[in-house]
């Protein structure tokens, strides 16, 4: 017998509503959404059957930013403000981009400095989304304890740079500031430190038992759905591919150093769900503090600003850079017409893929599971509008 749909109403993407069907808009200021994201959920009673999300509201304009500069060292303050969580990870990908458009080689000073903060800083990224998360499952101790050795990391960057959020600090040839005086030991004092942090992180959260029963089997991932996607980072090592950039398109000095990605095993449920996802970063932690520690100790003396250029101004044509940030695959494409400005620089997102994954982890879950699922691919809407 043929359906009769009774209300004209419809979703989003023309999908009829059926009578006993709901539409619930969850966002764009709420609470649990890890910025100003709209979800469109259409359920019946308390099950998803879709989830559309609805992006644009932290759009900045960033591309036309870019291209309206004077020069290209201009444009990374506007980078930082992407993953405002992991502005090192913008700036260090921007610059790489612009430095194989140039052709230039930095010195290898500058390359493990670059390194060292680019891995703390995906510590200091990875801490507020397990600190979030947990809070988003009802946890709220583990936030304050992330919280407090995330202010650490801060510290660092502030007496190198001045800064402790926007850094501005990765600039094209060089860094802006050296490494101060006593800045090696306070690192290697942190990471002695925050080490054994990450067992009480597990402890408290990671197999704590209400949280495995909220995150475990909840939002599963298939690795080929998150291939299929475009999906990288933790949201696609938490599916069981063993992909990283700094390995397997190694770029700067990581191939120096000795360290292994993590990837989902599906040890408390379901390889791809949301506690592979969540997992996957706490032990990235304990691999960037491999990172960092063997870095400091090889670091070179040197010149961190002999290769900054003083005038910018690429022969015409177009470079494509990719890197791994926090979140995932972080690419530019920049485009010079052979002046001292870009004529283009377009953003690569990992947030924007991860994020385009979520109706189909969703379908058949509760409302509540959302909330974890969201949590569980870690976006930041400034990377994902731009």
């Amino acid at each position: 017998m043929k359906e009769v749909i009774l209300s004209p109403n419809k979703t989003s993407t023309g999908r009829a509503v059926r009578t006993e069907e709901m539409v619930l808009n969850m966002g764009p200021q709420h609470p649990s959404t890890h910025g100003v994201l709209r979800l469109e959920l259409l359920v019946d009673g308390e099950i998803v059957i879709e989830v559309i999300p609805h992006i644009g509201y932290l759009h900045r304009c960033f591309e036309k930013h870019a291209e309206s500069m004077t020069n290209y060292q201009q444009v990374i303050p506007y980078v930082d403000r992407m993953d405002y969580c992991a502005a090192m990870n913008m700036d260090f990908g921007y610059v790489i981009a612009v430095e194989k458009l140039l052709g230039i080689k930095v010195p290898e000073r500058v390359e493990y400095i670059r390194v060292i903060m680019a891995e703390l800083q995906r510590i200091a990224s990875h801490l507020i989304a397990a600190g979030t998360y947990g809070l988003d499952i009802g946890a709220f101790t583990p936030f304050l304890y992330m919280f407090r050795e995330r202010e650490r990391i801060l510290d660092l960057f502030e007496i190198t740079c001045g800064a402790r959020l926007l850094y501005n600090y990765i600039w094209i040839g060089g860094v802006s500031h050296d490494i101060p005086p006593g800045f090696i030991d306070k690192a290697k004092d942190f990471c002695q430190y925050f080490r054994p942090k990450i067992k009480e992180y597990n402890d408290l959260l990671s197999y704590n038992e209400i949280f495995i029963k909220r995150t475990a089997n909840v939002g599963v991932l298939p690795a080929e759905v998150a291939i299929a996607y475009g999906c990288s980072g933790p949201v696609l090592r938490g599916s069981g591919v063993d992909f990283d950039l700094r390995r397997d398109d190694p770029y700067s000095v990581y191939h120096k150093f000795d360290w292994t990605p993590q990837i989902g095993k599906g040890e408390m449920g379901t390889v791809g769900d949301c506690w592979d996802r969540y997992m996957v970063r706490i032990r990235e932690m304990e691999q960037s503090i491999n990172i960092v520690e063997q870095a400091l100790d090889q670091i070179p003396d040197g010149d961190v600003m002999s290769a900054i250029p003083k005038r910018i101004r690429p022969n015409p044509g177009d470079v494509y850079a990719r890197t791994e940030s926090a979140r995932g695959e972080l690419g530019y494409y920049v485009i010079s017409d052979g002046s001292g400005k870009p004529f283009r620089v377009k953003g690569r997102s990992p947030c924007f893929s991860n994020l385009s994954v979520i109706s189909e982890i969703s379908r058949g879950h509760m409302i509540a599971d959302i909330v974890a699922i969201a949590g569980s691919l870690d976006i930041v809407l400034g990377e994902v509008d731009r």
